[in-house]
């Protein structure tokens, strides 16, 4: 007979069916239990969030690049100018209405040639401003009239009578011949302006525009007269700047340059005096499509409509 002896739990659990799945499928549910807990816990946890302070102003920057921006806008100013590419000193001196020896000799040039982009240069003279005032500046004094006697005369005493001139016959006097001054230049200071004469006597081809054309071009025949349109003093001659041909460039005071372009010959040297009307060129036709004359002037070196300073003819 043999020895009989209790079954284990393990013994028990595989001799009944399903047992062992049953514990499995327990297993599971019991750890997906515990994951959610987790998560439920996870869920209701406060998160805490990084509070940023804006309301603390920012510091100004500080070092070489605040210097360099501070240098660079006291630089750009009425009296300094920074060279872009394709400047040349004379284009500078003609849109400052200065000669080009001058601004050579303010800023120390050993070759005018020789300028690079962002170099620095002064275009007005050393002491001086490049605000230049737009009128005479003198005030109108209206005069006061003077009391009438009837003012002073005690009450009571009667008016004198009143007396009737002596008509006195009238001498013709001839009105003083005055130059007719255009509209545009009354409003200069009279120590600026300038007595305007016509560079050419040929038809306008065309007019002034302040984009397309920086003052007139006269038609003419090649070889005519090129005239001084004001007293001045040539303070360029030749052919350095594109698109105009040989080039002349009177100034006349601190105030006005006038330019003539496209000549055929050039009768006048740097540094020369001329005289209104001279004739400092033969018209040509350098750089230009036609035979022409054209005439700019400039008042502070900005282009203006040479119609509003010439007289009428």
């Amino acid at each position: 007979m043999q020895n009989w002896r209790k079954p284990s739990r393990e013994e028990s659990n595989r001799s009944r069916p399903g047992a062992g799945m049953l514990g499995r499928a327990a297993r599971q549910v019991l750890l997906w239990t515990s994951c959610a807990l987790v998560l439920a816990a996870c869920g209701t946890a406060p998160r805490t969030v990084p509070v940023v302070d804006r309301t603390t102003p920012a510091k100004p920057p500080s070092g070489p690049a605040a210097t360099a921006g501070r240098e660079s806008s006291r630089l750009i100013d009425a009296d300094t100018y920074i060279v872009k590419r394709g400047d040349t000193l004379i284009r500078i001196a003609l849109d400052h209405g200065e000669d080009w020896r001058d601004i050579a000799q303010w800023n120390s040039l050993e070759d005018p040639n020789q300028i690079r982009p962002g170099q620095v240069l002064r275009v007005t003279r050393p002491g001086s401003t490049a605000a230049k005032p737009a009128d005479s500046g003198v005030a109108q004094v209206t005069p006061v009239p003077a009391p009438s006697q009837s003012a002073s005369r005690p009450l009571g005493t009667p008016a004198p009578a009143p007396t009737t001139p002596t008509p006195v016959p009238a001498e013709p006097v001839a009105p003083p011949a005055t130059p007719v001054t255009p509209p545009a230049a009354r409003n200069d200071p009279a120590s600026e302006r300038v007595e305007w004469g016509w560079p050419a006597s040929g038809k306008i081809i065309e007019n002034f525009h302040e984009t397309r054309n920086k003052g007139l071009d006269i038609a003419g025949t090649p070889g005519d007269p090129v005239l001084a349109a004001g007293d001045g003093k040539v303070v360029y001659s030749g052919s350095g700047l594109r698109g105009y041909g040989q080039l002349i460039i009177i100034k006349h005071n601190n105030t006005f340059l006038s330019a003539y372009a496209h000549n055929r010959a050039m009768l006048v040297k740097e540094g020369q005096a001329v005289r209104r009307g001279q004739k400092i060129a033969e018209l040509g036709s350098t750089d230009a499509e036609s035979p022409r004359v054209h005439f700019e002037i400039r008042r502070q070196g900005r282009p203006v409509d040479p119609a509003g300073y010439l007289p009428p003819r």
